[in-house]
């Protein structure tokens, strides 16, 4: 669901505790530059009952770093939190578009942007914002903050059963009969008897997560499974497929397998597009895997990747073979 801190009251320093923790540890030994490691150490001396000008100061110092250093990612997600919890949501919109321009691939980044944009947008699922929270769960299909915000919007515009769909599948990862559990059950009775009153919008049109076209242009490819069952079965496969053409990295198609269904031919095409991208209106693509034992796109976290294109989609059936290998940075990380 979305959160909303209450107006009128100090912003709570414990919202970026969970932050913090990775902050501490990653700034000092990752970064080594004098400002960072002087924030680290503030962000590790950070009282739990901070006041808000305590939080602020810190914060101005976070800002002022992220400005000389535009790439660092772990500054970005630090601000968004606290843009987010200060309910300052435009701020936060032009953090997370800065962060899903850095990590386009990573779902939890663009549910958190649809959620800021939503929100910025005093309650109003853009197109934009609707966008980014499928995308996030073409990439995960059990990503929170995307199942609970597109539930939300749906059931704020009279669309009850959408509503239930989504919150229904939010209900089934969580604890039966926790706190979380029982309010996500309150919200979906309550779309339930909107619904049997026939205050529903019930013939509201099919979401355009993905577009049936599945005979039109598209790019079929084969991804080998290495030998020896380097692969765990458990494993999350990711094939992507991208505009060669674009210097953007977000992806206008993607599959997610498991490693047990390796090796596979599959196609990629406009039954497989993000929302509003036709993968057959691109001139030539690159397609990608990535095997993540976390379950995360990306090739940072991937201990396998294969790559193939660029690819001219067409109505050729003829599979393009892609064969995995390790991934040596992964493997330098690690030792």
């Amino acid at each position: 669901m979305v959160a909303r801190a209450a107006p009128g009251r100090p912003f709570p320093a414990w919202v970026l505790l969970p932050l913090v923790a990775v902050l501490a540890a990653g700034l000092y030994f990752r970064l080594g530059a004098v400002e960072d490691v002087l924030i680290s150490q503030r962000l590790r001396a950070l009282p739990a009952d901070a006041t808000a000008a305590q939080l602020r100061e810190l914060v101005s110092a976070v800002e002022a770093r992220s400005a000389a250093r535009p790439e660092n990612v772990h500054y970005l997600a630090l601000l968004g939190q606290y843009y987010m919890g200060a309910q300052d949501y435009v701020r936060a919109v032009q953090t997370y578009d800065a962060l899903a321009a850095l990590q386009p691939e990573d779902a939890q980044v663009l549910a958190f942007a649809a959620q800021a944009d939503y929100l910025a947008g005093e309650r109003t699922l853009t197109d934009r914002a609707r966008l980014r929270a499928e995308q996030a769960l073409a990439l995960d299909p059990h990503q929170s903050t995307a199942l609970g915000l597109l539930g939300m919007a749906a059931f704020e515009t009279g669309k009850y059963q959408r509503a239930i769909d989504y919150w229904q599948r939010l209900l089934a990862m969580e604890a039966p009969g926790s706190e979380s559990a029982q309010m996500i059950a309150g919200v979906i009775e309550t779309a339930r008897q909107r619904l049997s009153t026939g205050d529903a919008n019930t013939a509201a049109p099919v979401e355009p997560a993905t577009i049936a076209a599945p005979q039109g242009a598209g790019v079929t490819v084969r991804v080998e499974s290495p030998p020896g069952g380097a692969i765990d079965p458990t494993d999350t496969v990711f094939v992507l497929a991208r505009n060669a053409d674009s210097g953007s990295r977000m992806p206008i198609a993607v599959q997610r397998l498991t490693g047990a269904q390796l090796p596979i031919t599959l196609r990629l095409d406009d039954s497989n597009s993000m929302a509003g991208q036709k993968l057959s209106g691109a001139t030539s693509v690159m397609v990608a895997v990535q095997v993540s034992p976390a379950g995360r796109p990306g090739e940072e976290g991937a201990t396998w990747l294969g790559q193939s294109g660029p690819l001219t989609p067409s109505t050729s059936d003829a599979p393009v073979i892609i064969e995995l290998a390790p991934n040596a940075a992964a493997g330098s990380r690690s030792n």
